[in-house]
């Protein structure tokens, strides 16, 4: 049922759309059979035929009408379809390409995070067979006690050199060390031993830091190429740059660490990066220190001279035993990475 209404709703629009030419062709027919049988004069029919052709040529003047009209649109049509694919060309050259976006891919799949004993297991990786480290940081403690130690016996053991580049805080700025201390105060857990330091704690971190570096220096002469730069920007991020690996990590192995291979665009942008930074940082003049001859186990006054000479002279306030404190430090504190910033150490350590 629904098929035949449909069908003759067809039917009728199609005839709605021909009905000139339909009424043209039924006079047509109906006068020439009428004519035949003689039903009307012949007259009338050569009379009619005019009527007729004129009802088929406003047929087909109308036909052409519609046509020009439809024309229009399509052109119309076309021409907006051709600008509107013109832009949509326009925003996808303006896309990255595939092999562009693959590669972005890549680089973000080679950024890993470690944490735990994966941070000390990817120091250690970082460590083996590295001939240069580059640290930016706070205070250099880790770097001081077992980076450089470590880094220098696979030097000497294979006979080549090493280079190590360290910037840290500036230790004549004791504002600096203080907001040091107190940005790490605020980050700490009840049970953290961050809690506890202060502003001269992590200037004798520091100290101690360029004073063992010097006395490396001294030791290994050509062997060990090392620079140091002070900042007095103060942030809980710190950056290890080897040869195999960059690793940023903050505040210890309980904190999630970054890790970035060599031959990925992170690692050589972060290799420049540090290179700026360290440019921009006051140096210090670590060659002077030769002007100071440190034995294996430095003087107290011995250490004093050294830092006047390298424009970092202690604060007046500073003891021997302070003094002695830096020199443990620098020297002796094999259980620094566990400790906190600046705290004494026993008597014997």
């Amino acid at each position: 049922m629904g098929r035949l209404a449909a069908r003759i709703r067809a039917d009728l629009l199609w005839v709605k759309a021909n009905v000139e030419s339909m009424v043209a062709v039924v006079l047509a027919v109906a006068m020439s059979v009428l004519g035949l049988v003689d039903v009307i004069p012949t007259d009338l029919v050569s009379k009619v035929i005019p009527l007729t052709l004129g009802v088929i040529a406003f047929a087909m003047l109308r036909d052409r009408w519609r046509q020009e009209t439809v024309n229009a649109e399509i052109q119309t049509t076309i021409t907006t379809l051709g600008g509107t694919l013109r832009e949509v060309n326009e925003r996808m050259e303006r896309i990255p390409s595939i092999n562009e976006l693959q590669q972005t891919l890549d680089g973000l799949s080679t950024v890993r995070f470690v944490i735990g004993a994966e941070v000390t297991d990817v120091l250690e990786q970082a460590r083996t067979g590295t001939d240069r480290w580059i640290f930016k940081g706070g205070t250099g403690t880790h770097t001081r006690v077992v980076t450089l130690p470590v880094c220098i016996r696979q030097a000497q053991r294979d006979h080549r050199q090493l280079k190590v580049r360290l910037e840290i805080l500036d230790p004549t700025k004791r504002e600096v060390c203080d907001r040091y201390a107190q940005l790490y105060k605020a980050l700490a857990d009840e049970d953290d031993d961050a809690r506890t330091w202060d502003a001269k704690g992590t200037q004798i971190e520091l100290y101690a830091t360029i004073l063992a570096a010097c006395c490396h220096k001294q030791q290994l002469g050509r062997l060990l190429d090392i620079e140091i730069a002070l900042t007095s920007s103060v942030s809980m991020f710190r950056w290890d740059l080897s040869s195999r690996y960059l690793i940023l990590t903050q505040r210890g192995p309980r904190f999630p660490a970054m890790v970035v291979e060599k031959g990925r665009p992170y690692y050589d942008s972060w290799d420049f990066e540090l290179g700026t930074s360290f440019d921009e940082c006051r140096r210090v003049p670590i060659e002077h220190a030769r002007d100071v001859p440190l034995r294996e186990e430095p003087s107290v006054p011995d250490v004093r001279s050294l830092f006047e000479v390298l424009g970092l002279a202690l604060p007046e306030n500073y003891t021997d035993a302070d003094v002695v404190d830096i020199i443990t430090k620098a020297l002796h504190d094999t259980r620094r990475p566990l400790r906190g910033a600046g705290d004494r150490l026993p008597q014997g350590a």
